[in-house]
C-alpha cells in the first residue's frame, strides 16, 4: 500500500504514527531479526542486495593492486615500471591475492588486445582466459553490460570474482600500463565458492538480477532497498520554503529505516549560493548525520544538475536519493533556507520508507560535505578522516582550478589508508571516478554519467572539473579508523586548488569527523575572474571561411617552449568577403569582459580584429614579426557575454606591408571580467 499526504494534515499524519507504531511492534521487530540473521551474502548477490549496503563488513582486508608510483612521483602506468608486482614466463603478475576474498572492481584507461589469465586457488591452468579488453566490451560472458563499461576514457567491470584459497592475475604481455584491481579479503573460517568457469546457472541467475538493476539507473529502485517481504510507505509533502525559513519533510518517533528521498523541482536548487541545505538526523541525535547543500547532496556540478546515476542524481526535474537509512526510534528530514531575500520556493518532497528498525549489525548513514578553498601546500584534500567502524559507500568531488586554462590539480592520486594500512593506492583522479585521459577529446572532456561513476563536467578553460563514484560492493571498510584523501597535483600536492566534496558513509557509531557546517558565505561557487580559451586543444568553432583558407593545429617549439596552437592559413578572398573565425565561448557568468588573444606572430601573419553582430568590436592588431615568437596578450577589446555559450568572430581584415602570407595562429584567447 502506498499512503500519500500532506504535512499540514496534522490528524492524519498523527494516526498515521499510531498505526505504524502498532505495526512496527508487530512487523518491525520480526523483520529486524530476519534482517540481523539472514544468510552471508557475498560476491554476485551483493550487486543487486541494495538492503545489505548499511551492514558492516565483515572483511578482515579491502585492497587495491594498482599501478602506482611506488616513490610518489607521477608515473602511475605511463611507463609500465609499476604496473606488475613480478614478471612470469610469458607474461606480468597483476596481481597475486590471498584467500578467502573477492576482487569486486577492475579499472583501466589502457585495455590492449593483450591475453589477461587469472588463476583460482593455485591452479596450474587459467580457469578464466580472454584479451584484456575483452573484459569491458560487454560481449564475454560473464562480463555483460551495465556490470561493466567504458566512457569518458576508462573502462570498468564490476563483475566479482570469488575465491576460496587464491586468485592470481597474468597479463600476457611486455608491458602493461594503467590499471586498478579493488578486491576484500575475509576471515579463513569464510567458506567463499570460488568462481566457476564457465558460469553456473546460479550464478547467472544473480548476473541477470543486477543487470537488470543496473539498468534503472535514474528510476525508482526502492524495491531493492528493503528486505524481501517488507512492505514500503511513501509521505509526499507540499511545502513553501522561504528565506531564512525551516521546513520538516518528515518526521517519526519510530524505529524504521528511509530509503528513497525525492525533491522537486530540482531547478528549485539550482545555483551557486549554496544557501538550500538538507539535514537528516538519526535517534535523537542533537547534530544532524547528514549536513549539505542540496544540489551538491544530489550530485549538483557547480551549481547545476549533472549526475543521473543508480543511487542519486536528477531525472526528469527530480532530485534523488536511494540509500537505505535505517534507525532504532527516531528520525528528521528538514530543508533549511539560508537566504536572507527572494521569492519563496515551492517545492514537493516524498520519502519512502519502511518498518523495519536498524539492525545491531548495521551502521547509520551520513553524508560529510567538505570544502578547500585553497587546498593547503604540501597536504591532500580529505574527502574523510574518522575514527570507528563503518565503511564508505561513494564520494562527489567539485574541483576548480586557481588557473583557467590548466586542470594539472587532477594528476593527484586518491588514497585510502584504513585501518592504519595503505589500502587503496590510486593511479589519478579521473581514475579513482572509473574515467581516463582528461582533456582528451571523447574521453575525460564532458558530462557523463553511468550507474556508478561519471564526470560532473569539463572545462579547462575555467580550470574546472569533477567527477562521482559510488560503492556498491567496492566499499572501502574500516574497523578502527579512515583517512581517505586524494591530491591536488602529480606529486607533493602543490597545486593550489579549490575543492568541494561530499562523501557518503555508514557509521556504528557517530563519527569523529569533524561534521559541522560551514557559514554561508565561505560556501558559494566562485567563478574565475579571468577565462583562458586554447584552441589547440578542443574549444568549439562556430564556423571558418567558406574558401580559400585552412584550419589546422600544430605544436612548434619557440623560444624554447613547446607551443600547441590553432593556425588558419588564408589566400585571396572568402566567398563573403574577408577572412575569418568564430569560436562558441562558454562564459561561467554574465558581464563586461576584456578579450586578449596570445598568438604566434611571424613573417606570414595578418592583421587581426574581433567582430560582433558583424561589426568591428575593437581595434586591429598587426600579428607580423621577423621571426616566430610568442606573443603577450594582445588586446582585442571589451564586450558584453551572456552566461552559457557566445559565438565572437575574429577576422583577417588585411596584412602588413611586410607579411609573406595571411595567417592567424592562435594559442589563448582570453577574457578578463571588466569589474
Amino acid at each position: 500500500m502506498r499512503r500519500q499526504g500532506r504535512q499540514r494534515h496534522g490528524k492524519l499524519w498523527i494516526l498515521s504514527f499510531c498505526i505504524l507504531a502498532m505495526a512496527t511492534r508487530v512487523f518491525g521487530a520480526s523483520a529486524n531479526r530476519e534482517l540481523s540473521q539472514q544468510r552471508q551474502v557475498l560476491g554476485i548477490e551483493e550487486l543487486y542486495r541494495l538492503d545489505l549496503l548499511p551492514k558492516l563488513k565483515q572483511a578482515v582486508k579491502v585492497g587495491c593492486v594498482s599501478s602506482y608510483d611506488r616513490t610518489g612521483g607521477n608515473d602511475d602506468g605511463f611507463s609500465g615500471k609499476y604496473s606488475f608486482i613480478r614478471k612470469e614466463a610469458g607474461g606480468l603478475v597483476a596481481a597475486d591475492l590471498e584467500g578467502p576474498g573477492i576482487i569486486y572492481r577492475i579499472h583501466t584507461p589502457t585495455p590492449t588486445d593483450d591475453v589477461i589469465e587469472f588463476y583460482f586457488d593455485g591452479e596450474s591452468v587459467p580457469r578464466m582466459r580472454l584479451k584484456f579488453a575483452e573484459l569491458f566490451d560487454g560481449k564475454h560472458a560473464p562480463f555483460l553490460f551495465p556490470l561493466v563499461g567504458s566512457g569518458v576514457g576508462g573502462h570498468y567491470s564490476y563483475v566479482p570474482l570469488a575465491y576460496q584459497r587464491s586468485c592470481k592475475v597474468v597479463v600476457k604481455a611486455e608491458t602493461v600500463h594503467f590499471y586498478q584491481i579493488n578486491y576484500a579479503q575475509y576471515p579463513k573460517d569464510f567458506v567463499i565458492p570460488t568462481y566457476q568457469g564457465p558460469p553456473s546457472e546460479a550464478f547467472l541467475h544473480h548476473l541477470e538480477e543486477a543487470r537488470k538493476l543496473f539498468r534503472m539507473a535514474g528510476s525508482d529502485i526502492t524495491p531493492y532497498l528493503v528486505p524481501a517481504g517488507a512492505k514500503l510507505e511513501t509521505h509526499t509533502t507540499r511545502q513553501t520554503l522561504r528565506p531564512g525559513q525551516v521546513v520538516k519533510l518528515f518526521e517519526m518517533a519510530n524505529p524504521g529505516r528511509i530509503v528513497g528521498l525525492k525533491l522537486s523541482p530540482a531547478s528549485a536548487f539550482a545555483g551557486k549560493d549554496r544557501d538550500i541545505l538538507l539535514k537528516m538526523y538519526w535517534d535523537g541525535d542533537r547534530e544532524p548525520a547528514v549536513a549539505s547543500p542540496v544540489g551538491d547532496l544530489f550530485g549538483y556540478s557547480f551549481g547545476e544538475p549533472s549526475v543521473r546515476s543508480l543511487l542519486l542524481g536528477t531525472s526528469n526535474g527530480t532530485n534523488y536519493l536511494y540509500f537505505p537509512m535505517p534507525f532504532e526510534n527516531s528520525a528528521r528530514i528538514e530543508l533549511v533556507s539560508e537566504r536572507t531575500y527572494g521569492p519563496p520556493l515551492e517545492i514537493e518532497a516524498e520519502i519512502t520508507w519502511a518498518a523495519v528498525a536498524k539492525a545491531a549489525d548495521e551502521g547509520r548513514f551520513y553524508a560529510l560535505w567538505r570544502r578547500e578553498k585553497p587546498t593547503r601546500e604540501g597536504s591532500p584534500y580529505t574527502f574523510l578522516r574518522t575514527n570507528g567502524r563503518g565503511h564508505v559507500v561513494g564520494n562527489i568531488l567539485q574541483a576548480q582550478g586557481m588557473e583557467p586554462g590548466t586542470t594539472g590539480f587532477f594528476e593527484g592520486d586518491d588514497r585510502v589508508i584504513s585501518d592504519g594500512q595503505l589500502a587503496i593506492p590510486g593511479t589519478g583522479s579521473e581514475d579513482s571516478f572509473n574515467g581516463g585521459w582528461y582533456d582528451v577529446s571523447g574521453r575525460w572532456e564532458g558530462r557523463a554519467s553511468f550507474p556508478l561513476s561519471g564526470c560532473l563536467e569539463y572545462k579547462k578553460y575555467l580550470g574546472r572539473t569533477g567527477g562521482y563514484r559510488l560503492m556498491v560492493t567496492d566499499a572501502y571498510s574500516y574497523k578502527e579508523s579512515m583517512d581517505y584523501t586524494i591530491e591536488h597535483g602529480p606529486s607533493g600536492n602543490l597545486i593550489p586548488t579549490d575543492y568541494t566534496s561530499v562523501t557518503f558513509f555508514y557509521s556504528q557509531e557517530r563519527p569523529t569527523a569533524d561534521l559541522s557546517f560551514p557559514a554561508v558565505a565561505t560556501r558559494r561557487v566562485v567563478d574565475p575572474e579571468r577565462v583562458v580559451f586554447t584552441p589547440g586543444w578542443s574549444v568549439p568553432i562556430h564556423s571558418f571561411s567558406l574558401q580559400n583558407a585552412t584550419l589546422t593545429k600544430q605544436t612548434a617549439e619557440i623560444g624554447g617552449n613547446k607551443v600547441r596552437y590553432l593556425s588558419l592559413k588564408a589566400t585571396g578572398e572568402d566567398l563573403f568577403g574577408g577572412h575569418h573565425i568564430a569560436f562558441v565561448f562558454d562564459m561561467p557568468s554574465a558581464g563586461s569582459y576584456r578579450v586578449g588573444v596570445k598568438t604566434v606572430n611571424g613573417p606570414a601573419q595578418g592583421i587581426v580584429q574581433m567582430f560582433r553582430d558583424d561589426r568591428p568590436a575593437g581595434e586591429p592588431v598587426n600579428l607580423y614579426a621577423e621571426q616566430p615568437k610568442l606573443s603577450a596578450v594582445l588586446p582585442l577589446g571589451v564586450l558584453e557575454m551572456d552566461a552559457g555559450d557566445n559565438t565572437v568572430f575574429l577576422h583577417l581584415i588585411g596584412k602588413d606591408t611586410h607579411s609573406e602570407g595571411l595567417g592567424l595562429d592562435v594559442v589563448e584567447i582570453v577574457f578578463e571580467r571588466v569589474k
